[in-house]
This record gives C-alpha cells, structure tokens and sequence, in this order.
C-alpha cells in the first residue's frame, strides 16, 4: 500500500475541543510516527504539529475532522516523496 508522509500543523484556540482532538488522534495512532505540542501562554493557544505515515485517504479523512472542529485550525503539507 503506497503512503505518504505529511505534516498536520494544528492551532488550538478554544481547550473545549482538545479532547475531541486527542480521540482523533488516537484512533489514527497507528499511523502517527510523532507529535509535538507547544503551549503559547500569552495568546492563550496551543500549538500542535503531527507527523504521518498513512496513505493519502487517511491523511485527508484525519485532517478533515480536524479542520471541523470548532475553535480549532489545521492545514497539512505533504512530503514530495512517495512510499
């Protein structure tokens, strides 16, 4: 099964979202190679960026469910190489 390596870079605005969040996150665990997130205290927001090894579909159902949560941004960028 061909993969791809993407980034999700992910904003958290709004803390009620973040368990919705982490429940995506972990049923694509499988598929996450690492995560990092960073707290930005004097705006009042969260920073995450996941990394991932998935084929192409599961990448976008994984950052579509993210995007639609309220109070929170994504966007991914894909590596140019192919697996």
């Amino acid at each position: 099964m061909e993969t791809r390596i993407a980034l999700i870079g992910i904003i958290v605005e709004d803390k009620g979202a973040v368990m919705e969040l982490n429940n995506y996150l972990h049923e694509y665990g499988d598929f996450i190679i690492g995560r990092m997130g960073i707290p930005y205290r004097d705006k009042g927001l969260n920073i995450i960026s996941v990394a991932i090894d998935a084929p192409l579909d599961t990448i976008n159902a994984l950052s579509g469910k993210i995007g639609r949560l309220e109070g929170i941004t994504a966007k991914t960028i894909y590596a140019g190489v192919k697996k």
